[in-house]
């Protein structure tokens, strides 16, 4: 994560941005699973058709993502893994 200041002195942080492949059929689930928790997480699809998702976590959320994921694909069986 870098640390940057804009031009009125305020400390501006990095979110952190993950690339995962996904089952097609669940990214608006998981989109509005993940944005449902304000502020934490933001879903983009990269590409539809291979199932490429980013996610732009807030700085500070990165744990709690990860175990929100951890826990989808253990407890609700979906298809994540991890490209970049």
């Amino acid at each position: 994560m870098r640390n940057d200041h804009n031009h009125q002195g305020f400390q501006r942080l990095k979110t952190t941005k993950m690339v995962f492949k996904v089952d097609r059929r669940e990214i608006c689930f998981l989109r509005f699973t993940l944005e449902s928790y304000d502020g934490m997480a933001v879903v983009s699809t990269i590409d539809p058709y291979l199932a490429l998702i980013e996610v732009s976590i807030a700085p500070g959320c990165e744990k709690l993502i990860s175990e929100l994921m951890d826990a989808l694909i253990k407890d609700e069986r979906m298809s994540i893994s991890r490209t970049q």
